[in-house]
């Protein structure tokens, strides 16, 4: 007569089998739903042994403590379909016997979990999901409500990253701007302001999102505070676009900072001063100057740029000599790291994904919806980012550069010091005159 076999013992057994057949079909796919399985039974099995004191189909010195009485059917839904298991029933125990090791398995893993959340940040809606996730049988591993409850974790996250301690982060270069959306329906879209920066060791990250502001100075202002209240140290250079209040907020919270005003942006401002016609000559003379070797360099070049357009755009030359140094702040830095600084494109590749994500769920009006689906978009769009080259002599570059800002600033400060301290006696004695 043959032994009966445990439930886990018939499950080694597919397995060895189907060791034979890789390559063939979803072989792959069944082994690991098969491991899973094997797995689980194993774990069920032992909790029973230890609870009966006794192995399958041995017997015991002592009196009994229950009997095995068959299995019943337990499902688990992973990232690979459905997974099957068999569950050990457990009868005449002086309690009834409750598997500690069953309550404990969630219903679905948390690689199928983080599956999904991932694919709705990246641009499945809850109804795409559902469909996608489904065994071979058809039948639904994630539902809808499922995959809404889910998605919740982004904004667990979000909180988590909003109010996170940013000291460890030993930033060199900042970046800020700004993206619209419309957050509430029926309404204007309202401003967010996003930050990111590269490390000292080359490394970028993405550092702050706050949505539902302008941006205003007072705005701005509050949003570099923010971070400097959760540890973030003044950078070496704070790159924006040309918005007023982001300039004006930059310049006050990071007063030992230089300021890189976007190339980007300006290059767009100046096309659409120039002629068509003229367009090619002006952008190539124009880059000559913000991508000079030195900011001495560049400043020769501009004289001669005025000289040469002053009298035939002079409206593209007064947007060109404007900021001008901020746009050739990247010339005092290593020249491996200028083309990475000069702009904030980075952010704008990161916005112009978080822009197609949320086309597909054009009805998500709402703040806290909304919000789930930018930081989602924007958080797993910088997890593609490739690190910026920082090597031995660029780092001297870098700590000389530290000392010269903030030569420079102890001078800007020393002279409004004194100012103010001169002034103080004239005031006291007149009050004693009086």
């Amino acid at each position: 007569m043959r032994t009966r076999l445990p439930a886990s013992e018939r499950t080694s057994q597919r397995i060895r089998e189907l060791r034979e057949r890789i390559g063939e079909g979803d072989a792959i796919g069944e082994l690991m739903r098969l491991g899973i399985r094997e797995l689980v039974e194993k774990a069920l099995e032992e909790e029973v042994e230890d609870a009966l004191g006794r192995g399958y189909y041995a017997r015991g010195e002592a009196e009994p403590r229950g009997y095995r009485n068959g299995h019943r059917t337990g499902r688990i839904a992973t990232a690979e379909g459905e997974v099957e298991f068999s569950v050990p029933q457990v009868r005449d125990t002086a309690e009834p016997f409750t598997s500690r090791v069953r309550a404990e398995l969630p219903k679905r893993t948390e690689a199928l979990e983080d599956l999904a959340v991932g694919m709705y940040a990246r641009g499945l809606s809850t109804r795409d999901i559902e469909a996608t996730f489904c065994d071979a049988k058809g039948r639904s591993l994630l539902s809808r409500t499922a995959v809404s409850k889910l998605t919740e974790r982004l904004s667990a996250e979000y909180e988590a990253f909003a109010t996170r301690d940013l000291s460890e982060h030993e930033i060199v270069y900042l970046f800020a701007d700004g993206i619209c959306e419309r957050l509430r329906a029926g309404e204007r879209k309202e401003p967010a302001l996003c930050a990111w920066g590269i490390c000292r060791d080359g490394q970028k990250v993405l550092l702050a999102l706050t949505p539902g502001t302008k941006e205003d100075t007072e705005s701005c202002r509050s949003f570099f505070q923010d971070l400097k209240r959760r540890g973030l140290r003044d950078p070496l250079l704070v790159a924006t676009d040309g918005g007023a209040g982001l300039i004006r907020a930059a310049d006050e919270c990071f007063p030992r900072a230089a300021r890189q005003r976007c190339l980007a942006h300006r290059m767009r401002n100046l096309q659409a001063k120039v002629p068509e016609s003229a367009w090619p000559e002006f952008k190539a003379r124009a880059l000559a100057c913000y991508q000079a070797p030195s900011p001495e360099v560049a400043r020769m070049l501009r004289t001669d740029f005025i000289s040469h357009y002053e009298r035939e755009l002079p409206t593209a030359v007064a947007c060109f000599n404007d900021d001008f140094d901020a746009c050739i702040a990247q010339l005092r830095f290593p020249i491996t790291h200028r083309r990475s600084i000069r702009t904030t494109n980075l952010l704008e590749r990161l916005f112009g994904e978080e822009r197609r994500r949320m086309k597909i769920v054009a009805n998500a009006f709402g703040e806290r919806p909304v919000l789930k689906l930018m930081y989602a978009s924007l958080i797993r769009g910088s997890e593609r980012w490739r690190g910026l080259k920082v090597g031995a002599f660029a780092l001297k570059q870098l700590d000389a550069l530290r000392i010269e800002l903030d030569d420079t600033h102890r001078r800007q400060v020393a002279p409004a010091t004194t100012r103010s301290d001169e002034a103080t006696p004239s005031r006291i004695s007149s009050k004693k005159g009086t």
